[in-house]
């Protein structure tokens, strides 16, 4: 099968999983076309059925802005023509916008493009708020061929926001077990950041407000605060990066809070935690914290979005979100008994391993071409 997967190049949850999902569908054998503004931040060009189109509007003087969403539905429509069954984009905003224009095109030619919108979160929670945004949102979803959403909870909220005749599936995101494993540990890579006798906190993330990255400095402080040789590691970069460094310092957590920045390979970081801490106002899924579960770090994180949904089976604790007196003591209780918690968390990962949930997408794909012939 030819397909065409649409996605932002930058790190974020939507970006890591089309891409993934396109490497192990051109595993898979399919001819797989990923389509983006630039490399994504997972893109490795070396298998031979995964081509990569980089979308480079024009720049004229008279453009105030390069018009992307134009040329990347004018790239779908070239690649349709040329034999690519189906289209699956990533995020609403503007990727199904762009392939409902390029859907409305191909139809000018006889062809009937089937088209695929994954949800992620922000792109409907958020977007949809903006009102100058929303009617063109919903009808490049209500124009979709199928949606799917990442959770129950996401898929829930854009039904309700968009007034989409039937509910998105639920096709959950998805961990390379192999790639993400406690046997990526390193022993020498965590004595570089934290003693034998002190425990390590891990958080990766783009720093963005929602986030709320600063909010995991103060989690810090409360958990040494009642005696426990904590140190933080934070992965990632972004606007809140550097007011979460200001606050360390006036914390005097200068020591204890390691910024590495944004990385190509977090496995090795993140299997030499302890406890993968998030504080996010809204997740829609909680990528970052399935990876760190298969490397076995059990996870402390709010009762939002999809994390409910991900975090069970004792794979780590929910707090009610604000309540940082609950979120210490979730890592207390974790910091008790952490073997089991450790083991729980590789094992509930493991119900998203890679082969199962492309398989989903993989029927899928058949389905909608199918209804397209």
């Amino acid at each position: 099968m030819q397909i065409a997967i649409v996605c932002y190049p930058t790190v974020g949850g939507s970006g890591v999983v089309a891409t993934e999902l396109a490497k192990a569908l051109a595993c898979r054998g399919h001819t797989v076309h990923l389509l983006s503004s630039e490399p994504p931040v997972r893109y490795t060009p070396c298998l031979p059925k995964l081509l990569f189109h980089q979308v480079e509007p024009p720049d004229y003087p008279v453009f105030r802005y390069r018009p992307y969403e134009s040329a990347l539905a004018g790239r779908l429509v070239r690649l349709v023509e040329d034999g690519v069954e189906v289209v699956h984009v990533h995020y609403a905003i503007p990727h199904a916008v762009s392939a409902y224009l390029a859907q409305k095109a191909l139809e000018r030619q006889g062809f009937h493009l089937p088209m695929i919108t994954t949800l992620h979160g922000t792109d409907t929670v958020l977007v949809s708020q903006t009102p100058d945004l929303y009617p063109i949102i919903e009808l490049a979803l209500q124009n979709s061929t199928r949606i799917t959403a990442v959770s129950h909870a996401l898929a829930e909220e854009s039904c309700e926001r968009f007034h989409l005749p039937t509910p998105p599936e639920v096709i959950p995101n998805f961990v390379d077990t192999k790639a993400f494993s406690p046997k990526r540990y390193d022993a020498a890579l965590r004595a570089a950041y934290a003693a034998p006798d002190e425990y390590l906190l891990v958080h990766a993330s783009n720093f963005r407000p929602i986030k709320r990255v600063p909010w995991l400095i103060h989690l810090l402080a409360e958990v040494r605060a009642v005696g426990i040789p904590a140190k933080m590691l934070l992965i990632g970069d972004g606007p809140e990066r550097m007011h979460c460094e200001q606050l360390a310092h006036q914390l005097g957590l200068n020591n204890a809070i390691h910024f590495v920045g944004s990385i190509q390979e977090v496995a090795p970081l993140l299997a030499i935690g302890d406890v993968f801490v998030l504080a996010s106002a809204y997740e829609s899924f909680g990528l970052a914290a399935l990876e760190a579960m298969a490397c076995g770090v059990p996870v402390v994180a709010p009762a939002v979005g999809g994390l409910p949904e991900l975090i069970r089976d004792k794979a780590g604790r929910l707090f009610p979100p604000d309540d940082l007196t609950a979120a210490r003591n979730a890592i207390l209780h974790i910091l008790q008994d952490l073997p089991a918690y450790r083991a729980a968390a590789r094992q509930r990962a493991l119900h998203y391993h890679t082969d199962k949930i492309v398989a989903h997408y993989e029927r899928l794909y058949a389905q909608v071409r199918l209804m397209a012939s």
